[in-house]
């Protein structure tokens, strides 16, 4: 690829940030042009990251892509359980005696056995008294939070909250307030502000950030919720399976659980399905489903889903090993990209967020990276903290030592030709 005869790619991410006034445009769809338009001037001749084909999935960590064999570093698939043996059986078995879907919501269709099965696990899973199922996690948190908050009520969220969770505040018809990103003081000074009652305080976070991997103090923002009487929600989307001696998570790992109101998260990551939850002690939590829009007016999950899902849990909670193997991992790989020069975001953990020098050089690495058989994530504003242009990796306890030998040696080639300048070393061994 020859960058030098393309568009100039450094004002890309402040393109992309600015929105056009609506005064401005004449038609609806204008706004698609406008967004589009710069993505083609950018991407012009280049492999678009945001687009890009998965030609096959042949397991957890491995692909095709392009034709050519790749390493998944980019699918948020902790765990491998989207090929996990017995997984696959239990969806088989439900969709030979079940079907491929269930048509409608649970309210209008009727709730599966499995539906009401897989809510009771969740919820022994967190020692909670009850639990919810949605369609998505996305879904989860737009049903409880805009289910929940009202008008007259004060959301305290974090700023770099998921996109779900700014939509399910909106939603609510709530008052929302951004506080510093982990800051449990700055949530503190701007609950006193607010100057409502504490009942009407929601406090929302996520338990383990997904772009830049780091977590929240929890036991900080506890303090907070406590002293002001407020609801503590944390989303565990990342977290679920992957952190906590038991896998429930930041909640569990920092001592905390019992002082978080509500806990949701999602299925589309370490149990790898798709779905969502929320679960809680609240003696009349489960009847929230009748509030949550998200819920009540969504097909429920299919069958062989909510099969694979239940096996996947059940596997999450039968033991560590997975989730060893993934730590281990995931040490590994952020303790050999610091050795390279890599500006890691945060500590180790599955989720390593690498802020790039600049866009220009952070696409080369990431394009030089899939030539080579890497596949990570490259993120860019508004979806960034700060501004940052991000490559987004993450681990998997199916990756092997092989595997991440491989990816230490590609990242180090583009370390060396794209950010200093220079030849590469020889390559020590063949890919895998």
């Amino acid at each position: 690829m020859t960058f030098s005869r393309q568009p100039e790619l450094s004002t890309v991410g402040s393109d992309l940030q600015s929105s056009p006034n609506s005064g401005d445009l004449e038609s609806p769809f204008d706004k698609i042009s406008t967004i589009s338009s710069a993505v083609s001037r950018f991407l012009e001749g280049r492999v678009n990251p945001f687009t890009l084909e998965i030609d096959e999935i042949k397991s957890p960590t491995e692909a095709v892509i392009q034709g050519r064999p790749t390493m998944l570093f980019g699918t948020n698939n902790y765990l491998g359980l989207n090929f996990d043996p017995t997984c696959r059986a239990a969806a088989a078995e439900a969709l030979a005696k079940e079907g491929t879907g269930t048509t409608a919501s649970r309210v209008a269709s009727g709730s599966y056995s499995g539906h009401v099965a897989l809510e009771r696990e969740i919820a022994a899973f967190f020692d909670r008294r009850s639990a919810i199922v949605f369609s998505t996690g996305f879904q989860a948190n737009l049903g409880v939070i805009s289910g929940l908050a009202g008008p007259g009520d004060v959301i305290l969220i974090d700023r770099d909250c998921h996109a779900s969770i700014y939509d399910g505040c909106k939603l609510s018809g709530a008052k929302i307030v951004e506080f510093r990103h982990n800051d449990a003081a700055d949530a503190d000074r701007l609950i006193t502000e607010e100057g409502v009652p504490g009942h009407r305080v929601f406090i929302i976070v996520e338990g383990l950030y997904s772009v830049a991997g780091d977590l929240a103090p929890l036991p900080d923002f506890v303090e907070v919720k406590a002293k002001h009487g407020a609801c503590l929600m944390v989303d565990e989307a990342h977290s679920f399976g992957t952190c906590g001696e038991l896998g429930r998570g930041v909640a569990e790992a920092q001592g905390v659980e019992r002082d978080v109101d509500i806990i949701i998260g999602t299925f589309s990551k370490s149990v790898g399905v798709i779905g969502g939850f929320a679960t809680s002690d609240h003696p009349a939590f489960s009847d929230l489903r009748m509030l949550a829009r998200s819920y009540l007016y969504t097909a429920s999950l299919p069958p062989p889903v909510v099969a694979a899902a239940r096996a996947s849990i059940r596997r999450i909670a039968n033991g560590s090993d997975l989730r060893q193997r993934l730590w281990s991992n995931a040490r590994r790989l952020y303790a050999a990209l610091g050795e390279i020069g890599y500006d890691r975001l945060s500590e180790a953990g599955p989720v390593i967020g690498v802020r790039m020098p600049g866009f220009v050089k952070g696409y080369k690495i990431w394009h030089t990276l899939l030539e080579r058989g890497v596949y990570v994530n490259f993120l860019i504003p508004p979806s960034t903290p700060g501004g940052s242009v991000v490559l987004r990796c993450s681990l998997s306890a199916e990756h092997s030592d092989a595997q991440i030998d491989r990816a230490i040696e590609i990242f180090a080639e583009c370390w060396q030709t794209i950010v200093e300048g220079r030849k590469p070393a020889p390559l020590l061994s063949a890919a895998t």
